[in-house]
């Protein structure tokens, strides 16, 4: 294959074949044939795709070259034919791919439950509360054609958004609808006041609202939460907080700073109840309704010692075993602080609230300190009963504050209105944050008793 090929055309090939004698032509006979037999040895692939390119002796310069345009031409033609069929056959290709996706996502659209109260078969990051009259975006019926045409779930336009919470939905659970909420931001505006200002429970701090505060803000609100003197981000000692008014500061100097006409809702939590209740009697002219949910609500001249003293024998244990005294000044002198067990927060504080809530109130939590506790309580008709009061309840899983004590201060001190949230555990913020807002929205809008 090496060696160098020449063509013979067909007269050449004809004269080749009888012997010639003249000057000892033998050897060029022999050569002719050599070159023949070579010719021979060529594949029969090669043959039909070299041949015709190869210039013959014998032929004209102009044949030469209009032979070899030919076997350009010819080369492509090949090739275009090559990549039409190669080109038709990814064709197919796809329109088979794009006849599986169809049928795939007409399976997962089939199987999906029709029915409104029914979740989708896969687990979704965030989801959303639809309306019981629409059913959900996974009800969506799948369309025939091509992929472009399959519909896709469409958003909801409620604004609803559920918890994150992960607990299970009990019987007991009373039954929100979804409208409800919806209905409530349309009225908003008719409210008293449009800012809220939220006074966290004993060892907490502001971040504890995070949910509350996204809710009421969602709905027209402007809110505002307080780190009490030693709590949150603050960064005083606990143990060296010595009065009520010390610890409740930061919330005195929030009043201080609001425009002589303007009012806010006060809500508070566990200890907080009683803050509040200083600073109602600080302000009143700057409170429209105060909201204790599940809160200290002091009687005149009553601490919030005397009132968890209230509680039955039972509920001591608990409560003994949770909390942890701390003696900066000695063994011998009184209580600096109260700690927390860490170990027990969950089934003290959180038994229904999300692990991410109770992972955040373990590294976020601290120590309570114990002068503002065993301080009495002064307040008068004039200041503090003259502020709108409602009550918030959580109900049996409350071991800090339970049923029985929250009665007993509702009794001894009645509110305007009593409200109940049910599978709530002491932190209704993480265990029932949507029921809690409901509730505060609907507050909100009770009008005054003189409109009335």
């Amino acid at each position: 294959m090496g060696n160098s090929l020449r063509c013979i055309s067909q007269d050449q090939e004809q004269n080749q074949k009888k012997p010639t004698v003249v000057n000892g032509g033998g050897g060029e006979s022999s050569n002719s044939e050599k070159h023949v037999r070579r010719l021979s040895l060529i594949p029969s692939f090669r043959r039909r795709t070299l041949l015709p390119s190869l210039s013959c002796a014998g032929s004209s310069t102009s044949g030469s070259s209009t032979s070899k345009k030919g076997g350009v031409k010819t080369k492509k033609k090949i090739r275009e034919r090559h990549h039409q069929e190669h080109h038709h056959h990814d064709n197919e290709k796809d329109s088979r791919i794009q006849e599986q996706t169809l049928a795939a996502t007409n399976v997962l659209f089939s199987q999906t439950p029709r029915n409104s109260n029914s979740a989708p078969p896969f687990r979704r990051s965030t989801s959303v509360v639809y309306p019981s009259s629409q059913p959900p975006p996974s009800a969506v019926a799948a369309v025939t054609g091509s992929v472009s045409g399959v519909l896709t779930p469409k958003k909801s336009t409620c604004g609803f958004v559920r918890s994150s919470s992960n607990r299970q939905r009990s019987s007991t659970d009373p039954v929100l609808k979804p409208n409800q909420l919806l209905d409530k931001e349309l009225k908003v505006e008719g409210a008293d006041t449009k800012r809220f200002v939220l006074v966290h429970g004993g060892g907490f701090g502001a971040w504890c609202w995070y949910k509350t505060i996204t809710l009421l803000e969602k709905h027209g609100f402007q809110v505002d939460a307080v780190d009490l003197t030693g709590s949150g981000v603050s960064s005083f000692d606990t143990n060296n907080i010595t009065s009520l008014a010390q610890y409740v500061k930061p919330l005195l100097h929030f009043f201080d700073t609001l425009k002589p006409t303007e009012k806010v809702i006060l809500v508070g939590h566990d200890f907080g109840g009683a803050c509040m209740s200083y600073a109602m009697e600080m302000f009143p002219s700057k409170i429209s309704k105060a909201v204790f949910i599940s809160a200290a609500m002091l009687a005149n001249g009553q601490s919030t010692l005397d009132l968890f003293n209230q509680q039955p024998e039972s509920s001591h244990d608990l409560m003994e075993q949770v909390h942890l005294f701390l003696y900066a000044n000695g063994k011998k002198s009184s209580p600096t602080a109260v700690d927390f067990d860490r170990s027990l927060l969950r089934d003290f504080f959180f038994n229904q609230s999300p692990p991410k809530d109770v992972a955040l109130a373990s590294v976020s939590m601290r120590p309570i300190p114990f002068a503002p506790v065993i301080e009495k309580l002064h307040v008068s008709e004039k200041n503090y009963g003259s502020i709108r009061r409602f009550y918030i309840k959580t109900m049996e899983d409350d071991y800090a504050v339970p049923v029985c004590l929250q009665d007993a201060m509702i009794k001894s001190n009645p509110p305007e209105q009593v409200f109940q949230l049910k599978g709530s555990d002491h932190a209704p913020f993480f265990s029932r944050p949507q029921s809690l807002n409901r509730i505060l929205v609907e507050i909100s809008q009770i009008p005054s008793k003189k409109s009335s």
